[in-house]
């Protein structure tokens, strides 16, 4: 899907493998609530040598841009215990198919689709005002840096906290990506 990849079968893989991946890695985490490593790590390798095949070193540089906004934007929420490695490494994984422009878009869009999961958790388990709270000592965790959430004991490993599987948002953002792509150049066509 990148403005400089004009052969075929180099836009079809590049297109579909991180549909594929995150379809994938969206239908694990459902039914597992984890995103493997065998799963991601190969990905993200795949991701970088797609790109370099297809572009030389633009896609190196794009491949390895991508990744590392996926794993830099998301670290802080992997550090806090607010995300799992997982969700972190198949946004990285991501990010190395897509390059940052496009991870960017998609993940936006995981954000607010995974907002919009919370948002539905919360009301159907009517836990609305315990989650408010949570989010105002997360919001004091980032501002101090961790160091005003000390006395709470809010991360992945607390098992009354409800659990939302960030790779389902990421893999539907990932399809209505590709979707809206395809559906704008059918239209520009």
């Amino acid at each position: 899907m990148h403005s400089g990849v004009s052969n075929l079968p180099w836009t079809l893989l590049l297109a579909a493998s991180p549909l594929v991946f995150a379809t994938w890695a969206g239908w694990l985490d459902w039914r597992t609530r984890r995103i493997p490593n065998w799963l991601t790590v190969p990905a993200l390798a795949l991701g970088l040598l797609a790109n370099t095949l297809a572009l030389g070193w633009p896609g190196t540089k794009v491949a390895l841009e991508g990744a590392g906004l996926g794993l830099a934007v998301l670290l802080p929420f992997v550090l806090l215990r607010g995300l799992g490695a997982g969700d972190w490494k198949l946004i990285g994984a991501l990010g190395a198919w897509l390059g940052p422009r496009q991870l960017g878009v998609v993940l936006v869009g995981t954000i607010l689709i995974a907002g919009a999961m919370a948002i539905v958790q919360m009301i159907r388990h009517r836990r609305v005002k315990e989650t408010l709270h949570h989010m105002v000592i997360v919001l004091g965790i980032l501002v101090t840096f961790g160091v005003w959430g000390q006395r709470h004991h809010l991360t992945l490993d607390n098992p009354q906290l409800m659990r939302l599987p960030f790779g389902v948002a990421a893999a539907a953002s990932t399809v209505l990506f590709f979707g809206t792509v395809c559906a704008l150049r059918l239209l520009h066509s």
